[in-house]
């Protein structure tokens, strides 16, 4: 729930929101509030319930496959199950939704491509998180919470950084298809496990994916491979542009898959062993549940993306004794820390650029990086469509 986007709208506002439906009043006062992943389920069950009771309605297994567009104007969206829905729509997608993408492109709707950062997630012991943090050889003892950590530098020009920190938390499967693997991680509100994991990442640039030959020709073909019943969206052109990032995590993931024996199983290397170009003879424990394999990650992930990571890494030990350690596994991949392209839209009327009554929005069209602004941006949004409509708001 942390953001430090405080000119975006009223972060006060969502967060009472989520108070109002079931989340602990904590998160009003901490610094880096948090609702844990066990009980955040039910929040968002009570913010369904509270939709319907206000006339709102959800309808489960349906999935938009087009939209409905009249002389540059949404007037409804088509879905899998033959209904038809009529009026203005909002995108608000989630940053994975690759199929509306490439509907988006094909059918004209104005869009770019945009930066995002990729890397890994790295587990430590929770008990050597607390040592490092507490500056204590017991850790954080019977009453401190399980030690955080923020990392950020700057390595030849792009930034690298810990990114969705996790104390006391689970590195988790979080792919969206087939052929696929990326980890994301996740705390319980009690964050009681015995690892502690964060994202490590690095920042790229629409423009460094040519410069640096980041697309290269194994990865184009794996890309290419996985889009075979869809020969248009695997090729690798200058008429793609808006979807090259997207093409790049889609490739990543793929190459990551093959790495880890084309299961869920993912690859892995321990920390001190990445920076020194080694492979791992063996792995430590990991929260990871469907199991790590040894892998050389420096070797097969990009070499713009790697040599950052291990320079990072070196800068981040010296700030921090004993955070460069062999008992912390790297764990790939780390690709959706945001969407790879951002959906055009008027910064006054939040309307498309030139599509009326589409109102792109949140994580998934470029606009939020996160829980929070998501959801302030959800509310602009909303009362968007409300002046579009003609409804009154208070």
């Amino acid at each position: 729930l942390y953001t430090r986007s405080k000119k975006r709208g009223n972060v006060n506002k969502i967060l009472n929101v989520f108070c109002q439906h079931g989340a602990s009043t904590s998160i009003l006062a901490d610094a880096h509030p948090h609702i844990g992943t066990d009980k955040l389920p039910r929040v968002i069950e009570n913010m369904r319930n509270t939709i319907i009771e206000c006339g709102g309605e959800v309808h489960f297994e349906t999935r938009m496959d087009s939209l409905i567009i009249e002389k540059n104007k949404i007037t409804g969206i088509e879905t899998n199950t033959g209904k038809t829905f009529k009026g203005p729509v909002i995108l608000a997608t989630g940053h994975s939704a690759r199929d509306v993408y490439r509907w988006l492109y094909d059918n004209g709707i104005e869009m770019e491509t945009k930066g995002i950062a990729v890397g890994v997630r790295l587990e430590h012991p929770s008990m050597l998180i607390d040592q490092i943090q507490y500056h204590n050889k017991n850790g954080r003892g019977k009453y401190l919470p399980a030690a955080e950590y923020s990392f950020v530098t700057q390595v030849e020009g792009r930034g690298v950084y810990s990114f969705c920190m996790c104390p006391g938390g689970f590195v988790v499967p979080a792919a969206s298809g087939p052929h696929q693997i990326v980890v994301n991680g996740m705390s319980p509100s009690n964050r009681g496990s015995k690892w502690s994991n964060s994202g490590m990442v690095v920042e790229i640039r629409p423009e460094d994916l040519a410069e640096n030959n980041l697309f290269t020709e194994e990865l184009k073909t794996k890309s290419e491979e996985l889009k075979a019943t869809n020969k248009h969206h695997g090729q690798w052109t200058t008429d793609h542009r808006p979807l090259t990032m997207m093409y790049f995590q889609e490739a990543l993931e793929a190459s990551c898959w093959q790495q880890g024996n084309m299961r869920q199983t993912a690859p892995s290397q321990r920390m001190v062993d990445f920076t020194r170009k080694k492979l791992s003879y063996d792995l430590p424990d990991s929260s990871y549940s469907p199991g790590l394999v040894s892998s050389p990650l420096h070797f097969w992930m990009p070499a713009f993306i790697t040599d950052r990571l291990s320079k990072g890494f070196q800068q981040f030990g010296k700030s921090s004794h004993g955070f460069l350690t062999n008992e912390a596994v790297m764990i790939g991949v780390e690709t959706r820390t945001s969407a790879p392209v951002r959906i055009l839209r008027d910064n006054e009327t939040l309307q498309h650029v030139t599509v009326n009554g589409l109102f792109p929005c949140g994580e998934g069209a470029g606009y939020a990086g996160g829980i929070v602004s998501a959801g302030i941006d959800g509310e602009k949004c909303a009362e968007a469509a409300a002046t579009y409509l003609g409804v009154r708001t208070e």
